[in-house]
């Protein structure tokens, strides 16, 4: 069985990248930085392309997308843009988005992903030692 590689760890709750199996899943990023649907969603894809380099991956790579927000009717269309611009066309994730409260009132958007492990901060094909 392969090793649980857990990376990202200075939150006391949870490690923000986990990767075991030839699998690295993303914990889920939030953007307070900005006010506005559009804006947090871009900065939280900014946040997941560095997760996911950081776990030797990227988004080619995604297997699992979980998107959460504040207001689903107003909030919809925002994120869709910003989503459908970042994403590679060639290789979409399945994808659920649904309405949720947010821990802060100030969070509109909160997206989860996991992707397949290009190669792993060990080296080898996802496969972590």
């Amino acid at each position: 069985m392969s090793k649980i590689v857990r990376m990202v760890t200075e939150d006391p709750r949870m490690s923000n990248i986990v990767i075991h199996g030839g699998v690295v899943y993303i914990s889920g990023q939030v953007d307070m930085t900005q006010d506005d649907t559009a804006g947090q969603a871009k900065g939280i894809l900014a946040k997941i392309d560095d997760l996911l380099a950081k776990a030797g991956t990227d988004k080619k790579s995604l297997l699992t997308a979980q998107i959460w927000l504040k207001e689903i009717d107003r909030d919809f269309v925002a994120m869709n843009e910003v989503w459908n611009a970042w994403l590679d066309p060639e290789n979409k994730p399945v994808r659920a988005t649904v309405q949720a409260n947010m821990a802060k009132p100030n969070i509109l958007v909160e997206i989860q992903v996991t992707a397949a492990a290009s190669c792993s901060p060990s080296g080898d094909d996802g496969q972590a030692k």
